[in-house]
């Protein structure tokens, strides 16, 4: 078995402030899923995908690529793959207006979306949310860009150097 680059077992990597926008994010997300199945009725696709399907097939990417490739991944973080990781998130969530065969692939995005975003708030993980679940699962930390919280977190940890 390849041990990973870096274990995170240490202190977290975002202080307040990124710990707040991406609970607060994720529960926006996660509360309009179920707050329009209340309204509307259940579909059980959108918590399929979301929770199961999506958290499966990125920890599987990751195990995957970490054995053939151990080093830390650190990708898509300038401002191209910043724009890389938001239009693949709006493809995902625009769903119901272009495919509406499979509109339940929006729920599905925020729910998987918030759900990270939630537990990358509660591990103090950096980065894009997407590899939240699948870092905490292989005690990995990898990182894709992600334009929301970047420029928070950049913020905080320069503020940090400064004192």
């Amino acid at each position: 078995m390849i041990e990973p680059a870096i274990t995170v077992k240490g202190p977290r990597r975002i202080g307040p402030a990124g710990t707040v926008a991406r609970a607060a994010v994720g529960t926006v997300l996660v509360g309009s899923v179920v707050w329009g199945h209340v309204r509307s009725g259940v579909d059980p696709w959108p918590w399929i995908l979301g929770l199961g399907v999506f958290p499966a097939v990125i920890t599987t990417w990751q195990w995957r690529r970490a054995r053939r490739t151990p080093a830390r991944l650190v990708a898509l973080t300038g401002p191209g793959g910043h724009a890389t990781t938001f239009v693949v998130f709006m493809a995902l969530y625009l769903t119901s207006w272009y495919a509406p065969a499979v509109s339940a692939l929006s729920d599905a995005a925020l729910l998987f979306g918030g759900t990270t975003m939630l537990v990358a708030a509660l591990r103090g993980h950096a980065g894009c949310e997407v590899l939240a679940i699948s870092n905490w699962v292989l005690g990995r930390d990898d990182q894709v860009g992600c334009l929301l919280f970047d420029p928070i977190d950049r913020t905080e940890r320069r503020r940090r150097r400064e004192t």
